[in-house]
């Protein structure tokens, strides 16, 4: 029995070796070809760990990163934020290929390039897979999907960004702001990506729940944490940095791996803990408008519409499932909040330390606002506003890259990509390219933006703020709107320059913010 047992063992021992062999032969076949298919062509990249890509190179070059403090005019920020594509850039050109774990990463910054990508409508590069993580933030909602999934969601959650809806949102988003305005009466100096990020989870909160804020706010504060756990996984790699030889080290090897997903560990505890609390908060919101139908209605905030658009399918088969309207709103919330507080910030920002165009955006407001909230016909008469919050997206992108992965082997441009290979689109380096938006790329130039985003630049897709193509931005117009209504009612109320306290320290967490907030002083205004 003894020696049964024992060759039992050494069989299983022996099927487990020979599994990892197969699944390290595997991939490093894979890896070589990939890098052979792509040195022909003449792209190149940095050396690299089998087991972390250029994991390690990448993170210590973030975190030396963090440490610089940068001059307060000085936009330049790719250095602090992305010093690996600066670095490679000008190593192997701006078409470079690296690794991340075993995944390839084609590097492409040319805008025609990045507008064959994204302009593609037969769905040939989808969105790399995201991690349990990023999932449970988002939920599988409209940014994650994709095919006949994305243009099923779409047919759902499009309804709610139209014209007429936007605008009669507008009411809600004033009467938040104005909350936060009354707040700031009175103080000398407020945290101002503070407030932003309040104030727009309220927003949110009413016009994506109506009468059940109060409820959906409980949904930003898990979010909010569920935010630091997937950062903290973002450049996590299925295997750590380690060289392994022997069977137990092999054994932990994929332990390691299969824990950062499914093991109850700390983290993963925690982040199903808050997954549970998001979808179980929403869930009752739901099933209260389920109730109150036959009497009320679903609501015209953006759930009712949602409900309402998900309900009216053929022979009253539902669209969505509820779980995927949870999800839809998760992505709403956090999509939303993110974009458009920091949009604020960093215009903000940019007014305190630009007095000059603070007072010109001023007087265009009160010239076509008054004194009275604005309106949303009149919104679209501010110009100078526009240009200002363009000129912010450009210089201080909410989004730092766009990730794609090639479904088939693919022709771009004169290169052919392997099938598999990740196509990493640096935004921010694109908007700060000289060959695209000249010499003073660097500097704060509304004006670039005078005849439209399309004239701005050599090139008309070197706009990359809220994407392009079929899978732009859903929700660009509220974000925009929203923010205009913001900044145009803090003009009419506070004059507003940079604290002292303030360091000028761009960070990418998930969206690009101040590393340690925006203080700003504040004086009141009075015309």
């Amino acid at each position: 029995m003894g020696s049964f047992c024992l060759m039992c063992g050494a069989l299983m021992v022996a099927a487990l070796l020979s599994s990892i062999w197969s699944w390290v032969v595997q991939h490093a076949w894979r890896q070589y070809i990939i890098q052979k298919k792509l040195r022909e062509q003449g792209v190149r990249g940095p050396d690299r760990s089998f087991w972390s890509g250029c994991v390690r190179e990448i993170t210590q070059m973030k975190m030396a990163g963090r440490q610089m403090v940068m001059e307060i005019h000085s936009h330049d920020f790719l250095e602090r934020v992305v010093p690996h594509y600066v670095k490679w850039a000008s190593q192997y050109g701006r078409t470079f290929v690296y690794w991340v774990g075993q995944r390839p990463r084609l590097c492409i910054s040319d805008p025609e390039l990045v507008k064959q990508v994204l302009s593609n409508k037969f769905g040939f590069y989808p969105k790399v897979p995201a991690g349990p993580a990023f999932m449970s933030l988002l939920g599988k909602g409209l940014v994650l999907t994709e095919g006949a999934e994305w243009a099923r969601h779409k047919r759902v959650v499009g309804p709610a960004f139209t014209t007429d809806k936007l605008k009669s949102m507008t009411t809600t988003m004033a009467d938040c702001a104005k909350s936060m305005l009354d707040n700031w009466q009175g103080k000398t100096e407020v945290e101002a990506s503070k407030h932003f990020q309040e104030l727009t989870a309220d927003v949110i909160s009413h016009t994506a729940f109506g009468s059940s804020y109060a409820t959906g706010k409980e949904v930003f504060l898990a979010q909010k944490q569920l935010q630091m756990i997937v950062m903290a996984s973002i450049l996590r790699v299925d295997f750590p940095f380690k060289k392994y030889f022997h069977f137990l080290s092999l054994l932990t090897l994929a332990l390691s791996a299969v824990s950062g997903r499914y093991l109850p560990t700390e983290t993963n505890l925690r982040r199903w803990k808050l997954e549970k609390k998001m979808r179980n908060t929403l869930m009752s919101i739901i099933e209260k408008r389920l109730v109150s139908k036959e009497t009320t209605g679903y609501g015209n905030d953006l759930l009712g519409l949602m409900m309402d658009a998900c309900m009216s399918g053929k022979q009253g088969e539902t669209i969505m499932t509820m779980d995927e309207i949870v999800d839809e709103c998760k992505t709403f919330f956090f999509a939303g909040h993110e974009t458009t507080s920091h949009l604020l910030t960093w215009s903000m920002f940019l007014l305190s330390i630009y007095p000059e165009w603070q007072e010109k955006l001023r007087e265009e407001v009160i010239g076509e606002c008054g004194m009275e909230t604005p309106e949303p016909d009149k919104l679209g008469k501010l110009k100078l506003v526009t240009m200002v919050l363009f000129e912010s997206l450009r210089l201080y992108c909410p989004v730092v890259i766009l990730l794609r992965t090639a479904y088939k082997e693919m022709k771009l441009g004169s290169l052919t990509v392997p099938k598999g290979v990740d196509l990493t689109i640096p935004i921010a380096v694109i908007h700060h390219s000289k060959e695209f938006w000249g010499a003073d790329v660097n500097e704060f130039n509304p004006l670039r933006f005078e005849n439209g985003i399309s004239k701005a630049a050599t090139h008309p897709n070197a706009m990359l703020a809220f994407s392009i193509g079929p899978r732009a931005c859903v929700g660009q117009n509220f974000a925009l709107l929203e923010a205009k209504i913001v900044l145009c009612m803090i003009l009419q109320r506070f004059s507003f320059s940079l604290s002292p306290d303030y360091k000028h320290m761009p960070i990418d967490l998930i969206a690009l913010q101040p590393q340690r907030g925006l203080p700003v002083i504040l004086k009141p205004f009075h015309p």
